[in-house]
């Protein structure tokens, strides 16, 4: 979280701790991935705790520099595969999946560019009028954007579940927050809203298995 380490770290516990809920409210395998996403959060947010550490011991290290590439590749890599495939696995409709499946795609895509970017670019963090901001060499590619957006978002939208509707409304919504009023930390800002759809996460989870579908199968 782009805030202090404290906030990253109890933000990390609250998810973590959300995360092993949601992992006992299993119905069928299939859910594991959406279950898991709150742990993955947590471990997300427990690397910038640490990043936040060092970066206030104001010194260089090989930590940091790892630390920093570790949060790159979960949060620009790791994310677009991961999401529309976790989607895809809970879905029941099959032309709802064929256009998951469209996603799982352009996340692919989009993760092996931004692969190739973050491990061949150098990259650093510094702290910044209380943020984190993550530097790179200036980029600029509108295709990568739609393709981020289409595989962490749509797929979200296109479900049958309602409640993961609101999570991509959630999710939506720190994407535009994050751009508007913290774009120099988009990065970490954005991550920070990712978490907090944890709860939501849980929420769906929690309801018997004929309530979690509000919707027709397509």
């Amino acid at each position: 979280m782009c805030f202090s380490a404290t906030a990253s770290f109890v933000t990390a516990a609250v998810t973590g701790g959300i995360g092993i809920a949601a992992l006992t409210r299993l119905r069928q395998p299939r859910e594991i991935l959406l279950a898991a996403t709150p742990l993955l959060f947590a471990a997300q947010q427990m690397i910038e705790g640490l990043l936040w550490l060092d970066l206030s011991a104001a010194r260089e290290t090989v930590t940091a520099s790892t630390l920093t590439y570790l949060f790159l590749l979960i949060a620009e890599v790791f994310w677009p595969v991961y999401v529309p495939l976790a989607v895809l696995l809970v879905e029941p409709g099959r032309r709802r999946r064929w256009a998951m499946l469209a996603c799982l795609a352009a996340g692919v895509a989009a993760g092996t560019y931004l692969r190739w970017w973050v491990l061949t670019r150098p990259h650093d963090a510094i702290v910044l009028d209380g943020h984190i901001v993550y530097v790179t060499a200036y980029r600029n590619s509108v295709a990568i954007a739609g393709s981020y957006f289409a595989a962490t978002v749509l797929p979200l939208w296109l479900s049958s579940h309602r409640r993961l509707n609101a999570i991509g409304l959630v999710i939506l919504t720190g994407y535009i927050a994050s751009y508007l009023f913290y774009w120099q930390a988009f990065v970490s800002v954005w991550c920070f809203f990712a978490a907090a759809t944890s709860a939501l996460i849980l929420w769906h989870l929690r309801q018997p298995q004929r309530a979690r579908l509000q919707v027709a199968k397509v």
